[in-house]
């Protein structure tokens, strides 16, 4: 059972959904309603696995802040007494792998992002710099948000790009 953006539903082609095995999940809000979580909940009682792409607990959209799909896996979760396997971001597994076959070490490399649990916390976690930009969906004090504190708060990417250029280069 696909709960994913229609713009995503080719990076799935070939995976049969007529009678589903598993709840994938991503940022899909158009499929966050009742009757569609109501299957998805069905499906996981009988003991389909859950996967998140990610469990970012917002977004931004044109006209603000808007649930992401966090929200509605861990209430899945929560009904279902079962967990996610998350195949995204904050995952460790998530950021070694984008490291992979670059010839570079976590220690050696630099995460710029605007949320600082799932950008910078994930990043950090895996070894690598985090760098938080107020940009995007940043809010005030998101930097107080994990521990350790991100590497570096910047007011935008262009910012960050400076500080690695002059400092960590």
């Amino acid at each position: 059972m696909l709960l994913v953006d229609d713009r995503a539903l080719p990076d799935f082609k070939g995976i049969k959904t007529s009678d589903p095995n598993a709840v994938v999940i991503g940022l899909a809000p158009e499929h966050f309603h009742y009757q569609i979580l109501n299957q998805a909940f069905r499906l996981l009682l009988d003991g389909a696995p859950l996967i998140a792409i990610h469990k970012a607990r917002y977004y931004k959209r044109k006209d603000g802040l808007a649930l992401g799909p966090g929200p509605f896996v861990t209430a899945l979760e929560y009904a279902t007494d079962t967990k996610a396997t998350v195949v995204g971001k904050p995952e460790k597994t998530f950021f070694l792998e984008a490291l992979r076959g670059t010839g570079c070490e976590p220690e050696e490399a630099v995460m710029i992002g605007d949320d600082c649990r799932d950008d910078v916390g994930g990043a950090q976690d895996a070894g690598m710099l985090g760098i938080l930009v107020k940009t995007g969906k940043y809010r005030a004090a998101d930097e107080e948000k994990i521990n350790p504190p991100p590497y570096l708060t910047c007011e935008s990417f262009p910012h960050a790009v400076d500080h690695i250029l002059q400092y960590l280069l």
